[in-house]
């Protein structure tokens, strides 16, 4: 029966809306109220204006945090709906008689037109920030920056500028797009780029210049990795909450297991970027950076809170039909998460203490100081933390293990070989990005070629034979709900999906981990990305998966859109090993360093010449190449012989099928292909 014009429900349409305004106007008033407070705690709007020295003037000392905060919440409920589209609610089975993958709810396809929106005031918010930055950094009013020339002349030119132009087109197509989506697929893709939107802007600001940049660029970039979808999340669960949507339990269990590792990496991170940045602990309470610090620590610790009760309290009662307690204390955290957001934006505006002793111009390089003369024993104890690798390498070991766990206790079987291997792997990459071989690896090319061969070359042959695609497989439950997509069902279709048949092809996986290495060394892109900490770490991460996706192709353990015959397989390996023996046999005939001014710049004084140093590279690189592929010869002779032991097995046990009564001759190949062999040389008998 229909309920339109009803008038018992209309008002309880009106109170939930209501409710939302409400639960909205409260957390934006608190993120204002606490930026506010946090921006004259800080200092950075009281700030003097000396005589001589340009002044942007107080709209922009106001308007620079305030767009910002704006920003970072537009992003944050951006994401969230997203998320909400894609993976909190659960997919709609296809409709009898139709065929194909499941399909969006209702609720789904609202939640990608709130993100539409939202991405389109989050390009407006990010554009308006990037009018501020380039004022307050050339120390000129705003209608001066806007009315001139200086806005265009400088977005390419400042690190701040290019990253929120790259964040402004990002949303914007986030926003066009999301209008029009329809599918699972296409909302998953959405929100990937929505989480690479989220991460130009802050990776340019005090994380480059903190004492280990590396450390803390990686966690800022894990830090809003997790804001975002935690806060964003909430908001949409406390919105469908509010207005009593159906399936509210499944989303809100969904949300909360999510939501507790948003939360760990939030407080980890964020305790790394607290150390990056106040190494002496009484900074805390001496400084006003450390006092907004501890601010912000208070509100995570108050937010865990609400996350217990949720997890005790509130979920029960949604399970039970009460969906008001959820919405009541969403409603509180809410407003929490918005103070804590205003509090990281006035952090992100004070400026960090002074260093007690001034930098060296190494030092601000490499945020470290000068290592000493290289030796064996130094690269391999003088360990240098990479976050990004610690990370990586703590969550790969983990999930493995914990899939293998999983099985045995299942009581299937899992390869202790592929384990061994899938450890070897992992322990290889700590070998050069935490010990010596990292901290020497920025100075001396030879050293970084060696670190660079090692993840492009020897760790994914590890990885690749540790099969982690086919244990997930076998690891990861189905989704409860038919028609539903759960972390197995998303790993099944990013399988069969034409992304992974193009990039996965022989020719392209190729293609990279060839002509990548030949344009990243003999074009400016690899002084670019030895003088970006961010552009370092993508330049690692790249040999890591250039590597693996090249050898998943060749050895094939793991399921793979296009699989190679043997002999395929090594032909490829014949014909791409050759071309890294041309690399290094390029780089030792150099006449000119590469990279001469970023050499330059680090040049130890026990060192020997740059472009002797890199000759030494080249010759790694030639020399290094045999390593991977006498290994892959063996994996590869191993495997071939398995599978032909495989396949005569397979062919013995339909021979005995066919024999057996009642059995079918002609399913008998071996027979059957014996008998046509004796019906050509009847044939071929002379009479």
């Amino acid at each position: 029966m229909s309920t339109q014009g009803s008038p018992d429900v209309e008002p309880d349409v009106s109170r939930a809306a209501l409710g939302v305004l409400r639960a909205a106007v409260i957390a934006v008033a608190a993120c204002g109220a606490v930026l506010v407070g946090g921006l004259v705690l800080g200092g950075s709007v009281t700030e003097k204006v000396i005589p001589g020295l340009g002044d942007a003037g107080v709209l922009t000392r106001w308007g620079l945090p305030a767009s910002r905060a704006a920003m970072d919440l537009l992003s944050a409920l951006t994401v969230g709906t997203l998320i909400a589209a894609a993976a909190l609610l659960p997919i709609e089975s296809p409709a009898k008689g139709e065929r194909g993958p499941g399909r969006l709810s209702k609720d789904a396809v609202g939640y990608l037109h709130a993100a539409s929106w939202f991405a389109a005031v989050w390009a407006a918010a990010a554009a308006a920030t990037l009018v501020f930055t380039v004022a307050d950094v050339l120390g000129q009013p705003v209608e001066q920056v806007v009315t001139g020339s200086e806005l265009s002349s400088y977005v390419g030119s400042l690190p701040q500028g290019t990253a929120l132009m790259i964040v402004v087109l990002l949303a914007v197509v986030v926003a066009l797009l999301a209008r029009t989506t329809t599918t699972p697929a296409a909302a998953f893709g959405l929100l990937a780029l929505a989480g690479i939107a989220l991460l130009p802007a802050p990776l340019t600001g005090h994380s480059a210049s903190a004492a280990n940049h590396t450390v803390a660029t990686t966690g800022v970039a894990l830090h809003v990795a997790a804001v975002a979808p935690w806060v964003g999340g909430l908001a949409a669960v406390g919105v469908h909450a509010l207005l009593r949507r159906d399936r509210l339990p499944v989303m809100a269990d969904r949300f909360s297991r999510m939501a507790l590792w948003c939360y760990v990496v939030v407080g980890a991170s964020g305790l790394v970027n607290v150390i990056a940045r106040l190494p002496d602990p009484a900074e805390l309470v001496e400084t006003n950076y450390g006092r907004l610090a501890l601010g912000k620590i208070a509100a995570f610790v108050l937010l865990g809170w609400f996350g217990w009760w949720h997890r005790s309290r509130t979920l029960p009662a949604v399970a039970a039909g009460k969906p008001w307690s959820f919405a009541r204390l969403a409603s509180v955290e809410a407003a929490v998460m918005g103070a804590a957001m205003g509090l990281a934006v006035a952090l992100a505006r004070t400026a960090p203490p002074a260093p007690a002793e001034p930098e060296s111009p190494v030092k601000a390089l490499l945020g470290y100081e000068m290592p000493p003369q290289v030796t064996p024993v130094r690269l391999a104890t003088l360990w240098q933390l990479d976050l990004l690798f610690v990370v990586l390498v703590v969550a790969l070991g983990g999930l493995y293990l914990a899939a293998v766990v999983r099985l045995r206790r299942r009581g299937d079987s899992w390869p202790l070989g592929r384990t061994v291997a899938w450890l070897i792997g992992l322990v290889t990459i700590v070998a050069v990005t935490e010990t010596g071989v990292a901290k020497y690896a920025p100075i001396l090319f030879s050293v970084h070629m060696a670190q660079h061969m090692v993840l492009n070359m020897l760790a994914p042959i590890f990885l690749v034979l540790g099969a982690p695609v086919t244990l997930a497989l076998r690891a990861l439950k189905p989704a409860r709900v038919r028609g539903d997509r759960g972390p197995r069902e998303w790993l099944t279709a990013m399988l069969h999906s034409r992304y992974t048949a193009v990039i996965a092809h022989p020719a392209v996986a190729t293609f990279i981990f060839i002509v990548s290495t030949f344009a990243l060394y003999f074009t400016p892109l690899f002084e670019s990305a030895m003088r970006n900490h961010l552009g370092h770490m993508a330049m690692s991460l790249h040999f890591l998966l250039a590597g693996s996706l090249f050898f998943w192709v060749l050895l094939g353990v793991d399921p793979a859109p296009k699989k190679l015959p043997y002999p395929g397989r090594l032909l490829l390996l014949f014909v791409t090993m050759p071309f890294h023996a041309f690399f290094g046999i390029a780089l030792m005939n150099l006449g000119e360093p590469l990279a001469r001014a970023w050499y330059a710049a680090v040049d130890p004084e026990w060192g020997t010449t740059i472009l002797k140093d890199q000759h030494t590279g080249g010759a790694i690189a030639w020399g290094f190449g045999e390593v991977p592929t006498f290994l892959v010869l063996i994996v590869l002779a191993v495997q071939w012989y398995l599978h032909d032991q495989r396949q005569a097995k397979r062919l013995d046990r339909k021979a005995d099928r066919a024999a057996a009564p009642g059995g079918r001759a002609e399913d008998d190949e071996l027979a059957a292909y014996n008998a046509r062999l004796a019906k050509l040389a009847e044939r071929d008998k002379p009479e």
